[in-house]
C-alpha cells in the first residue's frame, strides 16, 4: 500500500484501488463512464453560475450541502467522461468532514492512471473540478455559504 492510500479517505482509497486493477487506458475509461452512469441526477436550480465549473472544456456544475458536519456534493456535466470524474469525487469525497475534504491533495489521480489516460483539458478539469469542491469545503469551515 502507498503512503498516500493510507491517508486518502475510505471511499477514496478504494477508488484508487479499484482504478489501479486496470493499467489498460481504455478499461479506466470504461470504468468512468461505469461513474458517469451511478450519478445521482443533480436538481436544474444548481445548476447556475455560482456552482459552475470553470476552466472546464465542458459544462461542469457542483453544489454542496452540510448536514451533521458533513459534506454532501451533486453534480453534473454535459461531457460523459468529465461526468465519471464528477461522480469519481463525489464518492470519494461525500460524507467526509470540511476538515477531511481540505486535507486531500490531488496526486491522488497520478495514482488512478488516469492522469496518463485523459487529455490535458480533461486532467485540467478535473484537478478543477477537485479545487472547486475544496473551496466549498473550506467556505463551510470558515462558515461563509457555498
Amino acid at each position: 500500500m502507498s503512503s498516500s492510500e493510507t491517508t486518502l479517505p475510505p471511499n477514496l482509497a478504494n477508488i484508487v484501488k479499484k482504478f489501479k486493477k486496470r493499467s489498460d487506458p481504455k478499461k479506466r475509461y470504461e470504468q468512468l463512464l461505469w461513474y458517469a452512469k451511478k450519478l445521482e441526477a443533480m436538481p436544474e436550480e444548481g445548476k447556475i453560475e455560482e456552482n459552475k465549473v470553470q476552466g472546464c472544456v465542458s459544462q461542469v456544475y457542483i453544489t454542496a450541502d452540510l448536514e451533521d458536519g458533513k459534506i454532501w456534493y451533486k453534480g453534473d456535466s454535459d461531457a460523459q467522461l468529465v461526468k465519471g470524474l464528477v461522480a469519481l469525487l463525489i464518492e470519494g469525497l461525500n460524507g467526509l468532514t470540511p476538515n477531511e475534504i481540505i486535507e486531500v491533495t490531488p496526486d491522488f489521480i497520478e495514482e488512478t492512471g488516469l492522469n496518463v489516460s485523459l487529455t490535458p483539458s480533461r486532467a485540467n478539469g478535473f484537478y478543477n473540478i477537485f479545487q472547486m469542491m475544496k473551496k466549498k469545503a473550506l467556505a463551510f469551515k470558515l462558515g461563509t455559504s457555498a
